[in-house]
């Protein structure tokens, strides 16, 4: 896709986006951590990205994006949004993208990292972003995202993108430490929390 394309999908997307009408849920895990002035890792399932990057937009996060050619409009997107940009992913660059996001954890920063992307299977976290946590120390704050009224993509992940003026709700989860838990129980920990079913 040339410049003005992205260009004019970028610009359409901020357009619609402003128009949703968001609530927000369990607010209290992320503003506990945001008082603590503790670096940590939003866990985000990759076809609920959209909404949940432009909520976020302007926090200062750094977003873990794929090598692959299809993150370039996600990436453009969140780097007009305020992301800076951590490239890689658990399939193509994964020691980069790790290093890169546990230096950025201890240099004091957020991390955005998609745990199902960026090919799938979509809603089953991979060990990546329980490692990331376990290296640098900082927690995992699972975000859930759920739209009303959507259209979603013929993409892997079957992308959501919200409709004009429908509700957008965020949901905020308990964080989770990595501990004794290890990888292998992080990532089924993970996996569970992010499919917490709407109550």
């Amino acid at each position: 896709m040339n410049r003005v394309a992205t260009a004019g999908v970028r610009c359409v997307a901020s357009a619609l986006a402003k128009t949703w009408r968001v609530r927000v849920r369990g607010i209290q895990h992320f503003t506990d951590l945001r008082n603590s002035e503790t670096p940590f890792i939003y866990a985000l399932w990759h076809s609920q990205i959209l909404p949940l990057l432009w909520y976020h937009r302007g926090n200062g996060a750094a977003l873990v994006v794929s090598g692959h050619h299809d993150a370039g409009l996600l990436a453009d997107a969140a780097s007009s949004w305020g992301f800076r940009l951590i490239r890689g992913s658990s399939t193509r660059g994964g020691f980069v993208a790790t290093r890169g996001a546990v230096r950025a954890l201890s240099a004091g920063h957020q991390v955005a990292i998609t745990p199902d992307g960026p090919r799938g299977p979509a809603q089953l976290a991979k060990p990546g972003i329980v490692r990331v946590a376990e290296l640098s120390g900082a927690p995992i704050l699972p975000v859930i995202a759920r739209v009303r009224g959507a259209w979603r993509l013929g993409s892997w992940d079957r992308l959501v993108v919200p409709r004009p003026f429908t509700e957008v709700e965020i949901q905020y989860l308990a964080p989770i430490r990595v501990g004794k838990a290890g990888v292998d129980g992080g990532v089924r920990r993970l996996t569970a929390a992010l499919n917490t079913p709407d109550l």
